[in-house]
């Protein structure tokens, strides 16, 4: 309770669905971190919740799932808004483009403040230059009182782009739990010791859900191609995709025609993400797009040299030659020169690593980023910030 007796404000946050994802990671962390009183939560899933539900410790976390049926649900307009009229939240907050349309929902709850998040561009529309999407975003624009984006990126794609008001767009990185992603203090273990190859090799990995935005089958590519280049190289290098999804039949049937079968492991969904990070030499992310890559900022915590396709906000988190090196999407040469640089060099590698841990140290910690999103809600609620809302 406040100081005056009622219960803290509550947010409720507005998403597709509560599965595996960096969108999902944030929102959990933002949850389980906001400090007792300050704010309550609750979950609007526009279809069903996931995995990432269990991962939810804070207290009194309600959950709604809406069942939205694929393409056009008139129907989950009014279930929204039911849910929406009973919990009377301070603040709704939805997230990328597949929940924005909910705005139009969210205007009808008396006093609420309204927010949106820009955590990555869709999958059919990853520049962003979309008219149909772009026109939805415009009419949609008035209704938002703030933008939250994860990335310089896209903070300035929105303005741009979208004609939002850099006064009205807050750029916060997420963060990383650092108790759980840390270095390796000694010999790393295997968890894995059936698998041929895997003990004493240089391993590649990247972690992610196998899907086409996520652009595994680049990486298999180039590992392939860079197993070619020295038979003997081959013998030494071990790919490691942690990770499940729609494209995994894809992978396995390219892994077999490049010949790399004995070479490379898809582990599937897994619960041992950090101790899998602290098993590779180098950490690799062949995204089409990001906006700022939780997987990415694990491996850097993790103090890995890293290797990320120059897209999105991945040059804001890898500065190419100091933690880690950028190679241009598509470019299957390019990345296998820069595994085999890294595979040589083992300073540059040391080296590469610590300045990751830095980074993550100075700019990328949950705290911190949890206290930005509380002052952009703090802000929104404030007696003067809702007289320049509605004022604009």
């Amino acid at each position: 309770m406040t100081d005056a007796g009622r219960k803290p404000p509550l947010v409720v946050h507005v998403i597709y669905s509560l599965d595996t994802g960096g969108l999902e990671n944030g929102l959990v962390n933002l949850i389980n971190h906001t400090p007792p009183g300050r704010y309550r939560h609750a979950i609007v899933c526009l279809t069903r919740s996931g995995a990432f539900a269990r991962r939810i410790t804070a207290p009194d976390v309600e959950i709604h799932e809406l069942d939205k049926r694929p393409g056009h649900d008139l129907k989950v307009y009014y279930r929204l808004w039911r849910v929406l009229a009973r919990l009377r939240p301070a603040i709704i907050h939805t997230r990328n483009l597949t929940t924005l349309e909910l705005q139009l929902v969210a205007i009808l709850i008396p006093g609420a403040r309204r927010i949106h998040g820009e955590h990555g561009r869709d999958i059919q529309d990853l520049e962003g230059t979309s008219k149909k999407y772009n026109r939805l975003r415009k009419l949609i624009r008035p209704l938002v009182h703030r933008y939250i984006a994860v990335s310089e990126d896209l903070a300035r794609w929105l303005e741009a782009t979208i004609d939002v008001p850099r006064d009205k767009i807050r750029q916060i990185y997420g963060g990383v739990c650092q108790e759980s992603f840390y270095p390796a203090g000694g010999p790393r273990g295997n968890p894995f010791p059936d698998v041929p190859g895997l003990d004493g090799s240089f391993v590649i990995g990247t972690v992610g859900r196998l899907a086409a935005v996520k652009n595994q089958v680049f990486l298999v590519n180039a590992f392939a191609a860079l197993c070619r280049s020295d038979p003997a190289l081959r013998e030494n290098l071990f790919l490691l995709l942690v990770g499940d999804g729609s494209l995994r039949a894809e992978l396995e049937e390219r892994i077999a025609e490049l010949g790399v079968g004995d070479r490379v492991l898809i582990t599937g969904t897994r619960d041992d993400i950090p101790d899998l990070l602290r098993l590779m030499d180098v950490f690799v992310l062949p995204s089409l797009n990001e906006g700022i890559s939780n997987t990415l900022l694990e491996a850097m915590a993790t103090g890995l040299p890293v290797v990320a396709t120059a897209v999105g906000g991945n040059p804001e988190l890898v500065e190419n030659g100091a933690n880690g090196l950028l190679v241009p999407v598509g470019d299957e040469k390019a990345l296998a020169a820069a595994l085999h640089r890294l595979y040589l060099d083992a300073d540059l590698r040391r080296s590469m690593g610590e300045d990751s841990l830095r980074r993550i140290r100075r700019t990328f910690n949950w705290p911190r980023a949890v206290a930005d999103y509380l002052a952009v809600y703090d802000e929104v609620l404030a007696p003067s910030g809702r007289r320049a809302i509605n004022q604009g």
